[in-house]
């Protein structure tokens, strides 16, 4: 099967993690829940273009590559809806210059980002129900009450989907694979302002710390699954 990283990664490195067996699947759960990392006009852009000209929008913007992925990313939330299962948005806060932290010294022009930067995708925006969990910094968990949420709703598997591959969905993902959940990355459902970044970074997540697969295959895999509802009345 060709891989996102198949033309990054050499043999020879392939080699070594089979030969120490990493990589295996940890599979899915019964109680998953879908998290959409960061799915933003500030990491979008508001219309689809290359990239060069998506960042003299925002300096934050991933281009064409982010619109590919929220087409894939619709996909799952709409079954994810009809299941009746947990859909949180995890997202960027807006950032003053008194709280850009140590991002601000790596991306200045981050506190400069319009307000309009900081709503919802509009295709993909958040529905009354679903949880909105303001962040301040690339993980999910880190500084928020997501930990919380995730316990209160029985949730024994992660859909991690939006951006960045590199930031915000690794630095989420290897935290809830710490948290011993069991962790999805739709690999076409995620997305990166580098290329290579992006496909070294899946790699790497598949080696140690979730499963990462087309997004076809894990939406038939979660069909197989009951919805919440059906599960209760069979329990």
């Amino acid at each position: 099967m060709v891989q996102p990283w198949s033309a990054i990664v050499p043999p020879d490195d392939l080699a070594v993690y089979e030969a120490a067996g990493w990589g295996h699947s940890t599979g899915l759960g019964r109680k998953p829940a879908l998290l959409i990392i960061d799915v933003q006009w500030r990491t979008t852009g508001t219309r689809p273009q290359p990239i060069l000209d998506a960042l003299k929008e925002f300096p934050t913007s991933c281009g064409q590559v982010a619109w590919d992925a929220a087409e894939r990313i619709g996909v799952l939330l709409e079954l994810f809806r009809q299941k009746d299962w947990p859909v949180i948005y995890p997202y960027v806060a807006p950032k003053a210059a008194v709280d850009g932290g140590r991002f601000a010294a790596k991306l200045p022009g981050i506190t400069d980002i319009s307000a309009k930067g900081y709503e919802f995708f509009e295709a993909l925006a958040p529905r009354p129900g679903e949880i909105l969990l303001p962040k301040r910094h690339p993980s999910a968990f880190f500084g928020t009450p997501l930990a919380s949420y995730l316990v209160d709703l029985d949730v024994d598997t992660l859909i991690v989907t939006g951006c960045t591959t590199s930031g915000c969905v690794r630095a989420s993902v290897v935290d809830g694979f710490s948290y011993n959940y069991r962790v999805q990355v739709p690999q076409d459902a995620v997305y990166d302002r580098g290329a290579a970044t992006h496909a070294m970074n899946l790699f790497d997540m598949a080696q140690k710390y979730a499963d990462v697969r087309p997004t076809s295959e894990l939406v038939e895999l979660l069909r197989a699954i009951p919805a919440r509802s059906d599960a209760a009345q069979t329990a």
